[in-house]
């Protein structure tokens, strides 16, 4: 064959190459244009006549080839949300979950503004100092020298508690260090490794804490009489090492508040003694909006008022009634204590300074705080904490008249009806021996769609991973409950849930009667089922 026509054959071989390439891509252009279209016509469509509505998400693993409308989006959303239980029935957890139209306008305005951004969005910083400045004249903080300069009190808005609490331990491993280096100039700081007193009935954060942060955590480990610390043991547990003491204002186990008070006083002669510096960190998680709308509290120097607490640190999604992932922290100043955790940031077209520990983050938490102290006022948030007492007194009186073969059905566990939080903590009396624990009672109530908290009396150390026991005067395989009287629970409520736990321990007496009367292999099914399911309870 000549070269011509060798080079004729290729050249027709290479326009059939390009015809096909042409006709694959017109194929996959076509697809793609046949599947907008089957797309719009399916986002056209009433949502469960759609194809949306055959989709099992469970099972997929990657995005969607082409989007689909915005009421389907909704609704895809909407239709998984309703299989979680229900949340004004969750008495498990403590974050406020009631609304009205106006604040979920506010948060909703909130999502659209980076409040790191302090030189674009500066009014919007301005309400998050202002909310700050109610935050800590509420817990009795001195006004800083330097307030008519920066124009509010040493402090943040965080996401929760939690990132207050490790800002706070890190502010107190810091001043701890300074301090430390001036008292041994001769010994490297670094290899000496600082400690935290704490009550066992400490909260997640704080494990981060010890883990992230290098910090060894010393407990006090309280009497279920009162899950609260006494100054004395926390003294026990002091040294040249120990960066601070946390009082927790309202254990999420029971509600106690830990007397701040007496290990103030008993800090003031310690340091006095030794020369040391040890201060007081309050995790008011709970209690830091509750407390001060407590008349039984007005004489407990429980806040700044205390002169060895350095800091304090809340929840603003609790009792404080805002958003989830609301928090603040508040330092008595900042010479020696924020000023660790300041960070200087000018990239974004001004300078300001960040206390927080993430950057990036939205608005809505502080504009929907905001609109609560605006919206209820100092009289509003002590009617919110009278009802919640008043509703939990009603549920712990109702415990306390239950009956099981002429004894008490319940041990109750928390402090009682004033100066804690409104919690209503129990277990089961161990003596009368119904067959069951507070954890199967949990799961029981859960079919009349409350959701109960139960638990072991026991935690995890930190950094061994060893179960212990809770308390001084219970096993850990002990077990309680709690519920938590939130605002949206009304007296109508209380009543259901009283009618609820009575339904629900008449089925447990029959199962467990059933039991006795050789119904083992029940029992076992029981026990084989929750494991399966993972329900072990839990604390949060």
């Amino acid at each position: 064959m000549s070269d011509a026509a060798s080079n004729a054959l290729l050249n027709v071989g290479a326009e059939v190459s390009q015809h096909e390439q042409r006709i694959k891509g017109l194929e996959s252009e076509n697809a793609m244009l046949r599947g907008m279209l089957a797309n719009m016509s399916n986002a056209s469509r009433h949502h469960y006549a759609s194809a949306d509505a055959m989709t099992n998400e469970v099972e997929t693993l990657v995005m969607p080839e082409h989007g689909t409308a915005a009421t389907h989006c909704l609704r895809l959303i909407k239709d998984r949300q309703v299989l979680d239980s229900r949340a004004v029935l969750n008495t498990s957890s403590y974050v406020n979950v009631f609304f009205e139209k106006e604040e979920m306008e506010a948060a909703a305005m909130g999502l659209r503004i980076n409040l790191a951004d302090q030189t674009v969005y500066p009014e919007s910083f301005k309400m998050h100092n202002n909310t700050l400045n109610m935050v800590a004249t509420l817990w009795n903080c001195p006004k800083p020298l330097d307030f008519y300069e920066t124009g509010s009190f040493p402090g943040a808005g965080t996401v929760g508690s939690t990132e207050a609490c490790l800002l706070s331990g890190l502010c107190l491993k810091f001043r701890w260090r300074e301090w430390y280096a001036r008292r041994h100039p001769d010994q490297p700081i670094l290899g000496v490794r600082p400690n935290l007193v704490i009550s066992t009935c400490f909260q997640a954060a704080w494990e981060k804490l010890f883990r992230y942060m290098d910090i060894e955590p010393k407990f006090v480990t309280p009497s279920c009489k009162s899950f609260t610390i006494s100054a004395e043991d926390v003294k026990a547990q002091i040294d040249e090492c120990t960066i601070g003491v946390v009082c927790i204002l309202g254990n999420h186990y029971a509600g106690q508040y830990d007397p701040v008070w007496e290990v103030d006083e008993m800090l003031t002669q310690l340091n006095s003694y030794n020369g040391w510096q040890v201060g007081i960190h309050v995790d008011a998680a709970s209690g830091g909006f509750v407390a001060p709308f407590q008349p039984e509290m007005a004489d407990k120097k429980w806040d700044f008022r205390a002169p060895n607490v350095l800091s304090i640190s809340a929840s603003g999604h609790k009792f404080g009634e805002s958003v989830c992932g609301t928090g603040w922290v508040v330092w008595r100043q900042r010479d020696g204590l924020s000023e660790h955790v300041a960070v200087s940031v000018s990239y974004l077209g001004g300078k300001g300074d960040s206390y927080t520990l993430n950057f990036s983050r939205p608005a809505a938490g502080i504009y929907v705080q905001y609109y609560k102290f605006h919206r209820l006022g100092k009289e509003g948030y002590s009617a919110l904490t009278a009802n919640r007492s008043a509703n939990a007194a009603f549920l712990r009186h109702a415990l306390r008249k239950m009956e099981f073969r002429g004894m008490p059905r319940f041990i109750i566990c928390d402090h009682g009806d004033d100066g804690c939080l409104p919690v209503v903590a129990a277990y089961l009396n161990p003596a009368a021996e119904m067959g069951f624990d507070d954890i199967d009672f949990q799961h029981a109530i859960m079919g009349h769609h409350w959701y109960v908290s139960g638990y072991k009396m026991a935690y995890n150390h930190p950094l061994t991973e060893q179960e212990l026991p809770l308390t001084t005067d219970t096993a850990q395989s002990q077990t309680m409950f709690r519920v938590v009287v939130k605002s949206n629970v009304t007296r109508n409520m209380m009543q259901n849930l009283v009618q609820s736990m009575e339904e629900a321990l008449m089925t447990l007496d029959s199962v467990a009667n059933a039991v006795r009367h050789g119904g083992h292999q029940l029992q076992r099914a029981m026990t084989l089922k929750r494991q399966d399911q993972g329900l072990t309870g839990t604390v949060c």
